[in-house]
Formats: C-alpha cells, sequence, structure tokens
C-alpha cells in the first residue's frame, strides 16, 4: 500500500508541477459559474428550483468535457513515461508493475477529483450566496452528480491506462484517446439515434436499447443524472427515457464502476506482459 501511495503522489505533484490542477479547476469553476448564473436566470417564472437548472446544465457539460480531460491526463502515462526514460528508473525500485498503475490512477484519480468537487462546488456555493431557496434534496441530487461525475472520470481514466498500456508511441495515444472521446461522446449516440428511427420499434426491444446503453460510460451517466424520477429528470425531460429502459440508478452506478475498474484490469494486465 505504501508503493501505491508513494507513485500516487508522485502522480500529483507532478500535476501541481505541471499546473493541471490549477488549469483543470479553473475551467471547470468558470464554465460552472457561467452556467449557474445564466441557466438559473429564468427560474423565477418557470416554477423550476435554480440548483436543479445547475445540476441539468453541469451533467450536460460533463458528458462532453470531463472525458475529455480524463483521456489528455492519462493517454500517455505509461507509453509516455517509456519514452522518456523514467519508467525504467522506477520500475528499477522494488515495486510491482500493478503497483504502479493503481499508483497512478489514484494520483490522477485525486487530481481531478479535486477539480470537479472544488470547480462544481464553486457554483452551488455562488448560487447559496444569492440567496436561492435550495432544499435537501436538490442538495443530494447535486451531490450524486458530483460523485457520479468523479465516477465517469475514473471510467476514462482507466481507458486511457489500457490505450497507454497498448501502444509504443504518445503520439498513437492522443490520436486512439481523442478517436475514443469522438465515438463515446458523439458518434455511439447519432448512430444508436439512426439505429432506433431506422428500426421503429420493430426489432430493438427495451431489453436490448437498455444493453445498449449500459455500453457507453457517457450514457450510463446520464441516465443516472438526467432521467431521475425527480424535479432533475422532470425538467430534463428525459424522465421517461429511464422508465422505458427499466435501469434503476444502482444499477447504472455499477455499471459506471465496471467501467472504471474493467480497463484498469486490462491495462494491468497489458503493463504486465509488455516488454521494457
Amino acid at each position: 500500500m505504501r508503493n501505491i501511495l508513494i507513485v500516487a503522489r508522485k502522480e500529483v505533484q507532478e500535476g501541481l508541477r505541471n499546473r493541471w490542477v490549477l488549469a483543470t479547476t479553473l475551467l471547470l469553476a468558470a464554465l460552472a459559474l457561467t452556467l449557474t448564473f445564466l441557466g438559473s436566470a429564468p427560474t423565477g417564472n418557470v416554477g423550476v428550483r435554480a440548483l436543479d437548472v445547475v445540476i441539468v446544465s453541469l451533467s450536460s457539460l460533463t458528458i462532453f468535457l470531463l472525458p475529455l480531460i480524463a483521456l489528455l491526463i492519462s493517454h500517455d502515462a505509461i507509453v509516455g513515461e517509456m519514452e522518456r526514460g523514467t519508467m525504467l528508473l522506477l520500475l528499477s525500485y522494488p515495486i510491482a508493475r500493478w503497483q504502479v498503475i493503481l499508483g497512478k490512477f489514484l494520483g490522477h484519480l485525486a487530481i481531478l477529483a479535486f477539480a470537479t468537487l472544488l470547480g462544481y462546488g464553486a457554483a452551488a456555493a455562488a448560487l447559496a450566496v444569492t440567496g436561492e431557496v435550495i432544499d435537501a434534496e436538490s442538495w443530494k441530487a447535486f451531490a450524486w452528480m458530483i460523485g457520479s461525475s468523479v465516477l465517469l472520470g475514473a471510467a476514462f481514466i482507466a481507458i486511457g491506462y489500457f490505450v497507454s498500456a497498448l501502444v509504443r508511441e504518445r503520439g498513437t495515444a492522443a490520436g486512439i484517446a481523442i478517436g475514443i472521446w469522438l465515438i463515446f461522446v458523439l458518434i455511439y449516440d447519432m448512430a444508436l439515434l439512426g439505429l432506433l428511427v431506422v428500426d421503429k420499434g420493430k426489432t430493438i426491444s427495451g431489453n436490448l436499447l437498455s444493453t445498449l446503453l449500459l455500453l457507453n460510460p457517457t450514457d450510463v451517466y446520464r441516465l443516472f443524472n438526467l432521467s431521475s424520477s425527480g424535479n432533475v429528470g422532470a425538467f430534463s425531460g428525459m424522465a421517461g427515457v429511464a422508465q422505458n429502459t427499466a435501469l434503476s440508478p444502482s444499477l447504472l452506478l455499477i455499471t459506471l464502476a465496471v467501467w472504471a475498474f474493467f480497463p484498469l484490469g486490462l491495462a494491468t494486465f497489458a503493463f504486465s506482459r509488455r516488454e521494457l
């Protein structure tokens, strides 16, 4: 455990030195504050609580931004150190390869979790300072949104590690990472929507649709945060999706966790078999 924590601390220190932590936190905070004050303006007229609007806005932002940030900080975690020769130096110490992977993962996850909590938390704090009435249900939904956002980031960090453990050059890893982001965030949903339109409900049943949605971590995140049965789900207009797919919040959270740990396991296996 000590070796894992040492590697994790090393990644956090490098993130601080390279301004990754500061840049990510400022970016998330700036976008979150912008969405908060622009998006919550009409709530007094439509009868929707301001924090619920913020949750919907930030969830939509997270789907596009957080996977990209996670892939950017993880795609060269292994291949980059191998190109620089620092991986050989690290492995010259009494440390197992799986400890290196897990330590790096915890370090990068800590960076992403800190940036998400501080950046999104600033939006909620600013909203509370303005005097908006925020009930316990909205605070609970906001807390679940932050937690699931970190879990979504963990999934894409693990995917980035798997890519980094397979390729031989940083440029290749970067290209594949961008391709993965495009597929999961943009192309997959467009293809699924086109398939549903062509099928017209003849072949794709509710169970099959549920399975297809679970194959994309961003869809799992979207369903968890935007299809809830409360005010957030009603405001987002996606509450009916959850009813048709019959995917419970607990199943969606478990699926997000699987999306984090399964690619991490594959990355560990690939790195353990790789020649330095």
